[in-house]
Formats: C-alpha cells, structure tokens, sequence
C-alpha cells in the first residue's frame, strides 16, 4: 500500500515523466512481505536513451 503522496503530486509526476525529463518519486510504502523497507523511490523517463544515459 503506497501513502504520504497527494494526486496532485502523482499526476505532476507523470507530466514530467511524459515531457522527457528525469524525475523522482519517493513515497511511504507499506507491505508485510517487506517489513524492514517504509519508503520506495521510483524514478522515471519517457525518453528511455536519456534515462539509461
């Protein structure tokens, strides 16, 4: 279960991911199967050559 993320913030993330730019996600995660790991980073990039650059 992700939280500690707004919608707002989400779609803003997806708009830079569409535009071509390199941007972070970090948020609060929470899932019994991990229970050492409270945060999960998720990076992203329409533009695969850039991101793998």
């Amino acid at each position: 279960m992700a939280f500690g993320i707004r919608k707002q913030e989400l779609e803003q993330w997806k708009e830079k991911v569409t535009n071509g730019e390199i941007t972070f996600l970090t948020h609060f995660w929470y899932d019994a199967r991990f229970p050492y790991y409270t945060t999960v980073t998720k990076v992203g990039c329409s533009d695969l050559e850039k991101l793998l650059a």
